[in-house]
């Protein structure tokens, strides 16, 4: 295996139907922040490695399924890659196009160049070999890429999650859109909207369609945590981070909702309900991200934006809610969150349960057997991802820097048994 994995960068081999690649370092499958993230870290090790990624550009969540006005809901310092800072010119909560151009920037600093348009169909252990086999297709050529290491960083949004609702397939004649494919509230100006969903994105999508002058209703089914985006200029996720370093978890949900009630005042006038578990402990139980508020409450306070009950039904031009409630509506989006596509391609049942995240809790969620790692599944944001970046990086830095120094060993003695001999 030494042999194969240590003599050359990346060796081709063909079969009668695809193309097989010999890489010497793992794979890591996926250009978002988590891939190129482990993928500067490794440069920095000096161990080679390939990144496979199914669009044609990094990050391809942010640059083609995010809507105009995304900025970064958390201060920068908690959103930067590793070994790279933002530039001191970017605002605390970087634009969308800034985060874009930073992560460009990142790649292009530490040369990473993901091969782009190759979506992976199948990856699984190798027994026999010791081995990992990945397999890709693009542009309609197949191809195999053999590793010892293989990195999953897909990330925990791969996939848009679209709920089955009685009648909006079947029945509606209004505009159905997920919020990955929402852009702005432009073309919804004077509209009739439900947002389906009441997440960061339902908050916001919702305040840019208020915004917009469209007739914006949101459903809430369940209860929800709403935070101030900062107290008194400060970060809300800055403080919970600073109070967590000395007291304990359901201490610190107390001072953090005393002082979002101080801020925003009681929600439950509004149809706001908060769940029984407070937020920093409901996010670490379930990673359910507490909702940032950015201006979405005043919408809702003033009327402008309506919460209204789940749905029970939707015919031709309105939806019926669960409390009788009959609203004429033109446009649906779904703002009803993602989830990981790991466990349609991934063969192997030990490490990544059946949502497709490792089973393992944070911290011990970035490394499984058989050289099998994952990226950007710790429901922990950027910082999560970098720290399983490094945490990668060291990980398989050690075990190539060991044996290529075993190998160097091996030659060291070879030439000197030619040279006796000679």
């Amino acid at each position: 295996m030494e042999n194969n994995m240590f003599s050359l960068m990346a060796s081709e081999e063909y079969s009668s139907d695809r193309r097989c690649i010999w890489v010497n370092g793992p794979v890591i499958v996926g250009a978002g922040p988590s891939g190129l993230a482990t993928a500067a870290c490794l440069r920095d090790q000096g161990v080679p490695f390939v990144v496979v990624e199914r669009s044609d550009c990094i990050a391809s969540l942010w640059q083609k399924r995010t809507y105009d006005r995304l900025k970064l809901h958390l201060p920068k310092k908690f959103c930067q890659l590793p070994k790279m800072p933002f530039p001191d010119h970017y605002p605390e909560y970087p634009t969308k196009r800034q985060f874009i151009d930073y992560l460009e920037s990142y790649a292009s600093h530490f040369k990473i160049k993901p091969e782009f348009n190759n979506s992976v169909e199948s990856a699984r252990f190798d027994e026999t070999s010791g081995l990992w086999r990945v397999r890709t297709t693009s542009a309609g050529e197949e191809m195999e890429y053999i590793c010892r290491w293989l990195v999953v960083a897909t990330g925990e949004n791969a996939e848009q999650v679209v709920p089955e609702i009685n009648g909006l397939k079947t029945k509606f004649n209004g505009e159905v859109i997920h919020a990955c494919e929402y852009k702005s509230g432009e073309k919804f100006r004077g509209k009739r909207v439900l947002v389906v969903g009441c997440g960061n994105s339902g908050m916001e999508v919702s305040l840019d369609l208020a915004n917009h002058n469209a007739i914006t209703s949101m459903v809430v089914r369940s209860s929800v945590h709403v935070l101030p985006r900062e107290v008194m200029g400060r970060s809300t996720f800055g403080i919970s981070v600073m109070l967590m370093k000395w007291l304990p978890l359901w201490l610190v949900d107390k001072l953090i909702l005393l002082l979002s009630w101080l801020v925003l005042g009681s929600l439950s006038n509004y149809g706001l309900k908060r769940p029984n578990i407070g937020p920093m402990e409901l996010k670490s139980k379930t990673g359910k991200t507490p909702v940032l508020d950015i201006g979405a409450l005043e919408k809702i306070k003033s009327g402008d934006v309506e919460i209204v009950p789940a749905i029970k039904r939707f015919s031709r031009c309105h939806v019926e809610l669960v409390d009788g409630q009959k609203l004429d509506i033109d446009a649906v989006v779904l703002a009803t969150g993602y989830r990981s596509n790991v466990p349609s391609w991934l063969h192997e049942c030990e490490f990544f349960s059946k949502n497709g995240f490792p089973k393992s809790p944070f911290p011990n969620a970035w490394k499984g057997k058989s050289g099998l790692y994952a990226a950007g599944f710790t429901r922990k944001g950027l910082a999560g991802a970098s720290a399983d970046a490094v945490n990668i990086a060291q990980d398989i830095g050690n075990v190539w820097r060991e044996e290529t120094k075993r190998q160097k060993m091996r030659r060291n003695v070879g030439h000197r048994r030619c040279i006796s001999v000679a």
